[in-house]
């Protein structure tokens, strides 16, 4: 086992995941302290490295594209004091740092980790239900509804729509976007069948972000929401039309190793239903299209 204790936090690593968990020094981010502890398996690993500095060095993670719903949801735009996947080590503390490094690469190398994207989230995702209040509203997930209500400083096209639910079977995307100099931040929800171009400070599916200290705490809900929808880089199962009765053509027989391939599929499927990444409605048509192969 490898562990690296510093007042930014600290970093253990068993051989099987690393465990992250932020310092309690008063220069921790708030995001990162409402984030908590963090649990990545190697799997999830593309590298690691260290860099040095005078002063304090800084470890570094580099997670596979598509494994982590946070940074999926944030884009890479979290600003480096609320990055969870680093790490401020002090001059002192440089060689165990090295060996930090060197341990999990080794790992990396022994269990011949891919480091190509995925197309599953491997982490779960902030825990859930939370509230975030920023900016013009107050942003609610708890698994299966996004609730926006409106403070007073909302516009008035907000205000008179009162408070908004969004239940996760109409979500089809959510973005956070922080706010990048005089331009404003957001967290935004498309909607299915109904989107929306206006400007986040009047949709209703929106809340408009102001560039104040609670800000990336609304990131927490765009990845919450994010690791329970199906994953971008997912395969998508389209249903056939069903064809008039008497011309449907029968089915070509599966080779044995199609049918074992296809039996994998369906286990995949099933694992991704219970996890919470497929919807009911999704897994169902899925399945029926692995068994319309089989």
């Amino acid at each position: 086992m490898a562990e690296i204790i510093q007042k930014d936090g600290t970093w253990v690593f068993d051989g099987d995941a690393l465990r992250l968990t932020p310092g309690r020094d008063k220069n921790v981010s708030l995001f990162r302290k409402e984030l908590g502890e963090l649990l990545v398996p190697l799997a999830a690993l593309a590298g690691i490295s260290f860099e040095q500095g005078k002063k304090s060095g800084r470890l570094r993670l580099r997670l596979r594209d598509g494994a982590d719903p946070l940074l999926h949801a944030t884009g890479g735009r979290l600003a480096e004091p609320h990055d969870p996947y680093q790490l401020l080590v002090e001059s002192d503390r440089y060689g165990v740092a090295e060996y930090f490094v060197d341990e999990v690469r080794n790992a990396l190398l022994l269990d011949q980790v891919p480091s190509d994207p995925v197309d599953a989230y491997l982490l779960p995702g902030p825990a859930v239900p939370l509230s975030v209040s920023a900016g013009d509203g107050v942003a609610s997930f708890d698994g299966e509804r996004v609730r926006l209500e409106w403070k007073w400083q909302a516009e008035d096209s907000k205000s008179a729509a009162g408070p908004r639910t969004l239940p996760l079977g109409d979500i089809v995307g959510v973005e956070w976007q922080p706010t990048v100099g005089l331009e404003n931040g957001h967290l935004r929800f498309t909607v299915r069948a109904a989107p929306s171009k206006v400007p986040p400070k009047y949709d209703p599916n929106a809340v408009e972000l102001w560039g104040f200290k609670k800000d990336p705490l609304m990131a927490l809900v765009a990845a919450a929401v994010q690791a329970r929808l199906p994953h971008p880089s997912a395969p998508v199962a389209v249903e056939e039309e069903a064809a008039p009765a008497g011309d449907a053509p029968a089915p070509a027989p599966v080779a044995e190793d199609d049918h074992d391939a296809l039996l994998r599929r369906l286990r995949e499927l099933g694992e991704l239903h219970r996890s919470g990444v497929l919807t009911d409605e999704e897994f169902t048509l899925a399945k029926q299209a692995v068994l319309k192969r089989m």
